[in-house]
C-alpha cells in the first residue's frame, strides 16, 4: 500500500515562464518544479529551447514574464549552490594543469583562503568519480571520457545542491558512461540532478520525470514543455546511460503540477 509522506522541498519551480530572443519566441507559459534529491531528464531536439532553459535557472538570462525561484531565491543569487557541467569543456586541454588542480577549482572562492576542508572536499570528489588514481595526471594527457568525469568531480568539489549536466556523456567511453552513472546513482536522493539530453526517446533508469521541450504552443510561435513518465527497458544495450535504460511515454503527458514523489514503507519511490 502507498502512503503519501511528507514532500521534500521545492528546489526548482517555473511558473508561467516565457522568454524571447527580440522578437523571436522560445519559450511560452512554462510550467514545472522539481524537489530535492529528484533525477530529472529535460529532453528536446536541437533548437528547442534546452539551453534557453539552463540559461533562465543559472540566472544568466530573465524570463519576460512569470517567476523562477531556485533554492527559494532568485536564480543568479543561487547560482554559487549549482554545480554546472557543460556540453564543451571549458578548459584548454593542452594547458598544462593536473587533475587536482582542475578540480580545486571548484573550491575557489574570492580571496578566501585554500582550507584543509577543501582539501577533503577535492578528495571526495576524485573518489566520487573513480577519478582519485589520475590525480596527479596532466589533463591534457587524459581521454575524452577522463576528461569529463573530472569536469564532473569539479562540480561536486563544490558540493552543491543542485547538479546541472548538459549532455552529460558526450566523448564517453562505455566505461567512463557506466562508471558516470553509478556515480549519479549514489548522488541520488541528496543531490538534486538535472540532465540535459537531446535523446528523446531513451534516458537514464535513475529518471523520476522527464521534461520534454519542443512541442509547439496553440498559436505556433514558441515551445511548451511537457512532462512524461518513463518505463525502464529490461534488456539494455550496455554502452547506453551505463546499461540501465528508461523509455520516454510521450504518449502520456503528466499534469503540470505532478511530482511523482511519493513514500512507499517509508522509501521514497517513482509513482
Amino acid at each position: 500500500m502507498v502512503s503519501r509522506g511528507i514532500q521534500k522541498d521545492i528546489v526548482i519551480q517555473f511558473e508561467g515562464v516565457a522568454f524571447s530572443y527580440g522578437s523571436i519566441a522560445v519559450l511560452e507559459n512554462v510550467h514545472f518544479h522539481i524537489h530535492r534529491g529528484e533525477f530529472i531528464a529535460l529532453v528536446g531536439p536541437n533548437g528547442a529551447g534546452k539551453s534557453t532553459v539552463l540559461k533562465l535557472l543559472l540566472g544568466l538570462e530573465k524570463p519576460n514574464t512569470g517567476r523562477i525561484h531556485v533554492l527559494g531565491m532568485d536564480p543568479e543569487d543561487a547560482r554559487a549552490r549549482i554545480g554546472y557541467i557543460p556540453q564543451h569543456a571549458d578548459l584548454d586541454p593542452s594547458f598544462p594543469i593536473s587533475v587536482w588542480e582542475v578540480v580545486r577549482m571548484g573550491r575557489l572562492r574570492g580571496l578566501q583562503r585554500f582550507r584543509p576542508e577543501d582539501k577533503e572536499a577535492i578528495a571526495r570528489a576524485l573518489a566520487q568519480v573513480e577519478v582519485e588514481d589520475l590525480a596527479s595526471r596532466s589533463f591534457s594527457a587524459l581521454s575524452g571520457g577522463q576528461r569529463r568525469r573530472v569536469l564532473v568531480a569539479r562540480a561536486l568539489a563544490a558540493e552543491p545542491e543542485i547538479l546541472v549536466m548538459d549532455e552529460p556523456t558526450t566523448n564517453m567511453d562505455a566505461e567512463s558512461e557506466t562508471r558516470l552513472y553509478k556515480t549519479l546513482g549514489n548522488l541520488k536522493g541528496n543531490t538534486t540532478i538535472l540532465i540535459v539530453t537531446h535523446d528523446t526517446e531513451f534516458v537514464s533508469a535513475l529518471t523520476d520525470r522527464v521534461l520534454c521541450v519542443g512541442k509547439r504552443s496553440t498559436d505556433g510561435k514558441a515551445h511548451a514543455l511537457v512532462q512524461h513518465r518513463t518505463v525502464q527497458v529490461p534488456e539494455s544495450p550496455l554502452d547506453l546511460y551505463g546499461g540501465q535504460v528508461a523509455k520516454v511515454l510521450h504518449e502520456e503527458t503528466l499534469p503540470e503540477d505532478s511530482c511523482c514523489i511519493e513514500v512507499r514503507s517509508g522509501v521514497e519511490g517513482k509513482v
